[in-house]
């Protein structure tokens, strides 16, 4: 008989303890489970009308444990990774010059489409070019052949379009732009090829002659009114280009940050600048990222890995750098589908191209995510070497006549609703179908984004804590949901 009591005794407990856990954990989400947080759902699908378009309202019920042939998105607002920094676009000299072609009227048009938060997509972030690319009409260099003490430097050439296109941005921005700025070649006269293309590498003699021009371009473009957050240390130092290019191997990039431009930042008063490496593709990322980032000489330096993904799919390299580094960043830095043909712009693909990679790269731990050119003209251009390219608008600067790719709305699904300092926070499908991720802005509003690249109609629920709202993601669409 006693020993039936005390079986009986500590069931009671049992249950008590069980009882108190679930009360904990409600606790932990309360601020996410209750019935009365209304969803708003913004949705661009294929084959229908919706570009970021509001298209239903939502409300929460009570849902307990969901059974396995129920799909759900499964949103956890007390777990918090990366702190996100923004999304934007490079604003080179081609987007500068197309722009500057075009009526007043539809230069306001294309500031408020990309940087309004309310009318437009809000972009927050930028990037730019230090000396040309191959998205500049012409190549030049900022000092004159064999001046390596660089008395001649100057930036006329970007005066006529580039700069004053950057802060027409940055106003347009509200005032702020986080700028970060990229050379794609030092001056012909400093490399081993002679020529300003064609790869070719730094020569010895002149890397503090280059590092010092580093200095001297984001001191003269905060001069002219151009904040300047940070700079990577070279666009695609593995690629041999037909246009602007210099080669380095990892150890060459590592002793050139821990050597000469690590140092020469901090002595001239620059330590603050976010300093980048790699800024290249994700498949040799992680060797690239550990030849720099083990040297605690060279790492010191460096704020973080930039890349890009003109190698596809290979996400799970990205995460295998914040595993190994998880006090450095990670920053998406290029970005665009090439091969421009005007008969193909309004194929579907291009904006899915963007959204799978922007879930992947933000659940990997990336916490800014740039654009290559903001706006091209009608030709995929302007561009020196025939690389024509497409971006999210174009411009035919022939009829004024203003294109918005699928793109543009995919890319929005993150930059107007993701604000700078979001936290990235759980979110997990229980369906291959439906990619997704989530992050808690300071404002305690929850975006959580939904992907879906199949040929299906997919309800599911958004469950947070025990409640769920039910929706359907749509075929070929992405979805954002603002929980508030």
């Amino acid at each position: 008989m006693q020993k039936i009591y005390k079986f009986a005794i500590m069931l009671l407990c049992s249950q008590q303890v069980w009882q108190q856990a679930g009360a904990q954990s409600a606790v932990k989400n309360s601020s996410f489970s209750s019935g009365a947080k209304t969803v708003k759902v913004y949705t661009t699908a294929k084959n229908t009308d919706y570009r970021l378009s509001q298209t239903e309202t939502l409300k929460f019920a009570k849902h307990g444990q969901p059974f396995e042939t129920e799909a759900c998105i499964f949103v956890d607002p007390s777990k918090t990774f990366q702190t996100f920094l923004g999304v934007g676009a490079a604003l080179t000299d081609a987007s500068a010059e197309t722009f500057y072609k075009l009526p007043k009227d539809k230069q306001k048009q294309l500031l408020q489409d990309f940087y309004d938060p309310q009318k437009g997509i809000g972009y927050t972030l930028a990037r730019t070019n230090i000396q040309s690319c191959d998205f500049s009409s012409d190549s030049y260099a900022y000092v004159k052949e064999g001046d390596g003490a660089l008395k001649t430097f100057n930036v006329e050439h970007d005066k006529k379009y580039r700069i004053p296109f950057i802060k027409e941005a940055i106003a347009a921005a509200g005032g702020k732009l986080t700028m970060y700025v990229s050379p794609w070649s030092p001056p012909a006269f400093m490399k081993d090829n002679n020529d300003m293309l064609h790869g070719g590498k730094l020569k010895a003699q002149y890397r503090q002659s280059w590092a010092n021009m580093y200095v001297k371009f984001i001191k003269t473009y905060q001069a002219l009114g151009i904040p300047i957050w940070g700079l990577s240390v070279q666009n695609e130092p593995m690629a041999k280009q037909t246009w602007e290019s210099c080669m380095y191997t990892a150890e060459e990039e590592r002793d050139f940050v821990k050597y000469f431009l690590g140092p020469t930042l901090h002595k001239q008063g620059l330590a603050d600048k976010k300093l980048i490496i790699w800024d290249h593709n994700r498949d040799l990322i992680y060797q690239r990222a550990s030849t720099v980032l083990e040297d605690p000489a060279a790492a010191k330096y460096v704020w973080g890995t930039g890349f890009h993904w003109y190698v596809h799919d290979v996400f799970e390299n990205v995460k295998r750098v914040k595993e190994a580094f998880p006090d450095k960043n990670l920053i998406f830095t290029e970005g665009c589908s090439e091969r421009f043909n005007l008969e193909k712009i309004n194929e579907w693909q291009w904006g899915e191209l963007y959204g799978k990679s922007m879930v992947n790269d933000f659940n990997n731990g990336v916490v800014a995510w740039t654009d290559w050119n903001i706006f091209l003209d009608e030709t995929g251009g302007p561009n020196h070497v025939g690389n024509f390219c497409y971006a999210p608008v174009h411009a035919n600067v022939k009829t004024n006549e203003i294109t918005y790719m699928n793109s543009y709305y995919y890319i929005g699904h993150f930059s107007k609703f993701v604000k700078p300092g979001a936290k990235r926070i759980i979110s997990s499908s229980n369906r291959d179908k439906l990619q997704t991720t989530a992050f808690i802005n300071k404002d305690n509003k929850l975006v959580v984004v939904v992907l879906n690249l199949s040929d299906d109609e997919l309800p599911y629920n958004l469950w947070i804590a025990g409640n769920a709202a039910k929706t359907k993601s749509l075929p070929h669409s992405i979805t954002t949901l603002v929980v508030q």
